[in-house]
C-alpha cells in the first residue's frame, strides 16, 4: 500500500511534471543545431563553442539523436540539421530559422521538439513560446530515457537525483508569472519570488534525502564487493557505447536473460553473474550502463556508485560495434568517460578491446579488420566476436583468463593418491594448467593461484615448487 504524500512531495511531483509529460507516440521533430566551423569558446563567452568537441559528422549526430527519441517510443516525424555560425543567447538558433520552423511545426502538428544540444532555461522557454510545442534538449531527452529504463531502487534514485539537479536550474520556466510579484502594499516591498525559492528549497531537501539514501546503497554495494573479494572471484566488467551489444554478450557468456534490444540505452541497471573460464576458474561478469557522446555531467556524477564495479574490476571488456560507421568516434567517447572515472583507457593489461557484431560485416570489412588486427601488438590485439551467434566467444574467454593470470604465480604440486581432499581443494581453489598421473599413482599438477590464495595453498602444500 502506497503511503500518502506530504504537501511538499505533492509539490515535487508538480515540479517534475513539466519535464516528464513526454508521452509515447508524441509527434516529434528532431533538430540538430550544429556549428558550421570549429570554434573555441573563451571562458564565459557562452557562444556554444563547446558543441564542437564532438568530431562526428552532423548526419551521424542527427541519426543518433533521432535514435534516442525512438528509444522512448516517440514518433519522429522529421529530423533536420540547422547549421550555425554561432549560438544565439535568446533562442540558440537565429530568429529567421525559429520562424521558419514554427510554420513547419504547425503544419506537421508537432507536439515535441528535441534540440540536440544543451539549452539554457531561457532558450528553452523562448523556443516553447515561439513554437507552441514542448521543447527538450539532449540532456532532458537522456534523462527521460534513463527515467523510463531504471528498474532497481538504486537506479531510480540516481535518475531522480540527476533529474532534480537538472530541474532546479529551470524553475524559471514554470514560474515566470511570479517574477513581478511584490510583497507589502502599494509600491512598498521588493520583488518576491517566494514560490520559486520555496520550490528550490523543496528540490534541495529532496536531493539531500536521495544523497543520504544513495550513501546507504553505496555502503551495501561495498559490503557485497567485500564479500566477493573474500571468495574471491575476479571481476570482469563490460563497458562500451550504448547499443554496442554489451547485454547480448552478457547473456551469451552467462546464459542470463537481461533485456537486450536494438535500441539506445535498452538496459540501465547493472547486473552481475558468474562465468566459467576455460581452466575451471570462475569470474564475476558485470554488465553496466552504456556510454554516449556528450553524456551529461550530472549523470556521470549520479551513476558513479553504479560504475564503481567498473572502477574496481580486474579486467574491462571494451565492447565496440565495429559494424557502425562511427565506431572510432564512439570508442573515443568511451575513453573520455573512463578517464573521468580515473581509468586509463590505454591500460592494455587491464582492458581488452572486443569488436562485436561480426555477423553484420561484409566479407570485405572482415578482411580489412583482420589486416588491422594482425598489425596490432599482441597485448593490444582486439578480439572479433558476434555476441548474437557466439563467434569468437571461446577466444574471448581464453584472453580474459590470460589477462587475469598476468602477475599470478604458478606452482607444480605433487598430490599423493590417498589425498583426495587435497586434489579436490586444488580443483576448487586454483586454475589447473596441466595434470598428469604417474605410474605410482601420484598426480602432478601445474596450477595458478588467484589473488590472496597463496598462504592457504602453501600451508596445504608446503612442498609445492614455483614454476
Amino acid at each position: 500500500m502506497t503511503e500518502p504524500r506530504t504537501p511538499g512531495e505533492h509539490r515535487l511531483v508538480q515540479l517534475a511534471e513539466p519535464e516528464k509529460e513526454v508521452a509515447a507516440g508524441t509527434r516529434t521533430l528532431v533538430i540538430g543545431p550544429y556549428m558550421t566551423r570549429r570554434r573555441r569558446s573563451s571562458a564565459g563567452s557562452g557562444d556554444g563553442g563547446a558543441e564542437e568537441s564532438n568530431p562526428r559528422p552532423p548526419e551521424a549526430r542527427l541519426d543518433e539523436a533521432a535514435g534516442l527519441a525512438a528509444a522512448i517510443d516517440l514518433t519522429v516525424v522529421r529530423s533536420l540539421i540547422t547549421p550555425l555560425a554561432a549560438a544565439r543567447p535568446a533562442t540558440y538558433i537565429g530568429s529567421g530559422k525559429v520562424d521558419e520552423l514554427a510554420a513547419l511545426i504547425r503544419a506537421e502538428e508537432i507536439g515535441l521538439v528535441v534540440m540536440d544540444c544543451a539549452l539554457s532555461p531561457v532558450q528553452q522557454r523562448n523556443l516553447e513560446k515561439a513554437w507552441g510545442a514542448k521543447v527538450i534538449d539532449r540532456t532532458g531527452l537522456i534523462l527521460e530515457i534513463f527515467g523510463r529504463r531504471a528498474r532497481t531502487k538504486e537506479g531510480t534514485l540516481q535518475v531522480e537525483l540527476a533529474h532534480l539537479s537538472y530541474q532546479k536550474g529551470r524553475l524559471v520556466r514554470s514560474w515566470t508569472h511570479l517574477e513581478r510579484q511584490r510583497g507589502g502594499f502599494g509600491f512598498l516591498g521588493g520583488p518576491g519570488e517566494t514560490q520559486i525559492e520555496a520550490d528550490r528549497r523543496l528540490i534541495q531537501d529532496r536531493m539531500t534525502r536521495i544523497e543520504r539514501e544513495l550513501e546507504t546503497v553505496v555502503k551495501t554495494r561495498s559490503l557485497h564487493r567485500a564479500s566477493r573479494r573474500r571468495v574471491p572471484y575476479p571481476i570482469v566488467a563490460l563497458v562500451g557505447y550504448t547499443n554496442a551489444g554489451k547485454s547480448t554478450l552478457f547473456n551469451r557468456m552467462t546464459e542470463a536473460e537481461v533485456l537486450a534490444e536494438n535500441m539506445l540505452f535498452a538496459t540501465l541497471d547493472p547486473t552481475s553473474r558468474a562465468i566459467d573460464l576455460p581452466h575451471g576458474e570462475k569470474a564475476i561478469l558485470s554488465d553496466t550502463v552504456g556510454f554516449i557522446s556528450d553524456l551529461p555531467t550530472m549523470l556521470v556524477a549520479a551513476f558513479r556508485a553504479t560504475l564503481e564495479d567498473v572502477v574496481e574490476a580486474d579486467v574491462l571488456l571494451h565492447v565496440r560495434d565495429v559494424s557502425h560507421g562511427e565506431t572510432e568516434a564512439q570508442a573515443g567517447d568511451v575513453a573520455v568517460v573512463l578517464r573521468e572515472l580515473g581509468i586509463d583507457p590505454d591500460d592494455t593489461r587491464r582492458i581488452i578491446e572486443v569488436w562485436n557484431k561480426a555477423d553484420l560485416l561484409s566479407p570485405e570489412d572482415r578482411e580489412r579488420l583482420a589486416v588491422t588486427s594482425s598489425r596490432t601488438d599482441d597485448e593490444r590485439r582486439p578480439i572479433l566476436i558476434s555476441a548474437l551467434t557466439g563467434e569468437g566467444i571461446p577466444e574471448l574467454l581464453s584472453t580474459i583468463q590470460e589477462h587475469l593470470a598476468m602477475g599470478r604465480l604458478s606452482y607444480e604440486v605433487d598430490v599423493a593418491p590417498e589425498d583426495g581432499q587435497g586434489l579436490a581443494w586444488l580443483h576448487e581453489n586454483t586454475e589447473i594448467l596441466d595434470r598428469r598421473t604417474l605410474e605410482n599413482g601420484h598426480t602432478i599438477l601445474q596450477v595458478r593461484l588467484g589473488s590472496g590464495k597463496e598462504p592457504r595453498f602453501l600451508n596445504r602444500f608446503p612442498n609445492a615448487r614455483v614454476l
